[in-house]
């Protein structure tokens, strides 16, 4: 399972570096020069619309990969590691109830031994 962790770590490092250089690549909407004097109608409320370029695209696979490659690392963190080992098979031996210690007092007393009495 080390080999998976370690799959997801450089999905997620490739993927974050490839997120970062395809969004500096990106050209804001209403960037170009027609824009910073009020034309263009890129400069309406929600922007210009139409369909995705291959660059927003392609962020966004990127991004896809990065949440899931998130989430495959968290999941593999909280599982816990199986033990296998020389000393995994062996069991620990049973320790029998002393006899001062053994089965509760009928009469719902502790069964924790009082304290000695020290005469004064």
């Amino acid at each position: 399972m080390e080999w998976l962790k370690t799959l997801f770590v450089v999905l997620q490092v490739i993927s974050a570096l490839a997120i970062i250089g395809l969004v500096l690549i990106q050209q804001g909407k209403g960037a170009d020069m027609g824009a910073a004097f009020g034309s263009g109608s890129s400069g309406s409320l929600f922007g210009a619309t139409g369909s995705s370029n291959f660059l927003s695209r392609t962020t966004a696979i990127f991004a896809v990969i990065f949440f899931v490659s998130t989430l495959g690392i968290t999941w593999l963190g909280t599982k816990k590691p199986v033990e296998s080992g020389v000393m995994s098979n062996s069991t620990l031996p049973t320790v029998a109830p002393s006899q001062q210690g053994g089965a509760a007092p009928a009469n719902g007393a502790s069964s924790e031994p009082s304290k000695p009495v020290v005469p004064r």
